[in-house]
């Protein structure tokens, strides 16, 4: 079997994330809120079978994967550098606002890595983790934009927003490649919510 399944879980809320505040790669950790999603996605992802769980090294997806690999039984987890939020440069702790509106350019915020190279630095870890674990399943607890520009470049297509802590499933054969079965939390048919 050469079809890898991806569960690709976005870290759960932080203070940062409640205040509409850009959290980009700066290291902001879960608030108590973030911690109950974490434990409160267990009950999803204890639907598979999990063969590794890996995550960012930023706190809050750490710690996010530490509490669903308890809550699971599952071993340790790797922490792949890859996995870094897209860094928003000096556009990171502002809100909307004139100040935020200051620094955007086409394409995000002037001095932050552009979408295009997250989607390339996101898609390639995960097909690097698709490729060590060829026709296994993997946990894999990210950040939200990282997630949705790669999953969109994997796909073809324009994905919005990731919600803290839903499931998305993705499955990779090396021949036909993506396909995305789930996206935040719905099953999707023919590419659509069911």
């Amino acid at each position: 079997m050469t079809l890898t399944t991806f569960a690709l879980v976005r870290h759960g809320q932080t203070d940062w994330n409640a205040q509409r505040r850009l959290q980009g790669s700066t290291d902001i950790p879960l608030n108590d809120v973030g911690r109950g999603q974490s434990r409160d996605a267990v009950a999803v992802l204890s639907g598979y079978e999990w063969d590794a769980i890996v995550s960012s090294p930023l706190s809050r997806a750490a710690e996010t994967a530490d509490l669903i690999a308890a809550g699971l039984g599952l071993g340790l987890v790797r922490r792949v550098p890859e996995l870094t939020e897209r860094s928003f440069g000096p556009a990171e702790g502002l809100q909307d606002g004139p100040e935020l509106d200051a620094l955007r350019i086409p394409d995000g915020f002037r001095g932050a890595e552009s979408v295009d190279g997250a989607a390339r630095r996101g898609l390639a870890a995960l097909e690097a983790l698709a490729e060590e674990f060829r026709g296994r399943r993997v946990l894999v607890v990210a950040h939200g934009s990282l997630i949705r520009v790669s999953l969109s470049r994997a796909m073809g297509r324009t994905l919005h927003g990731i919600d803290n802590t839903a499931l998305n499933l993705a499955h990779h054969d090396p021949v036909d490649g993506w396909q995305l079965e789930f996206f935040n939390g719905e099953r999707l048919v023919a590419g659509i919510p069911a």
